[in-house]
């Protein structure tokens, strides 16, 4: 697998994973990959946490209760620095799509090594603040469950035709 296209289509949502640890070289990888990603006006108005010790991986479970989310091995919670992010003049803010770039390079990097991710937006951010006492400027956004997927068997991707999504002007 080394073509861009087989990289996308080989990840999906992954909501059952194997006990199995995540080897050190690829997690090194998938964070360079993180590292890497764009910004708009280079802010990158991020943090990214390695979660895996058994205390932090409860934190992030009392967060987000699905029985499915407590088989990863570990997690990476991503996190918006708002007094760091870009605002345009219109007073647009950017943080969100920076995080989110970043967020999918790490999941396109996983899925390259072999590994299962899924987006958890659907939890309790303000008890995530509260619990890895983060600064009044930081705002939990994304966690990302990360591990060997339970099955091998890739999901049908159910996506819209190009010409209903592509237009010429």
């Amino acid at each position: 697998m080394n073509q861009m296209v087989d990289i996308v289509q080989s990840r999906y949502s992954c909501r059952s994973y194997q006990s199995r640890a995540v080897e050190e070289e690829k997690l090194a990888y998938i964070m360079e990959c993180v590292r890497l990603s764009p910004s708009a006006v280079n802010r990158q108005p991020w943090k990214f946490r390695l979660v895996r010790s058994q205390e932090g991986k409860e934190k992030l479970q009392s967060c987000y209760q699905r029985e499915w989310f407590n088989s990863a091995p570990l997690y990476i919670l991503a996190s918006l620095l708002h007094d760091e992010e870009w605002v345009r003049c219109d007073e647009k803010h950017h943080g969100d799509i920076d995080v989110a770039i970043a967020v999918e390079h790490l999941c396109l990097a996983a899925a390259e090594q072999g590994l299962g991710t899924c987006w958890v937006c659907n939890f309790d951010a303000a008890l995530c603040h509260e619990l890895f006492q983060m600064p009044e400027t930081e705002e939990p956004t994304v966690i990302i469950p990360i591990g060997y997927a339970a099955s091998t068997d890739v999901p049908e991707k159910k996506r819209k035709a190009l010409k209903d999504i592509f237009f010429e002007v």
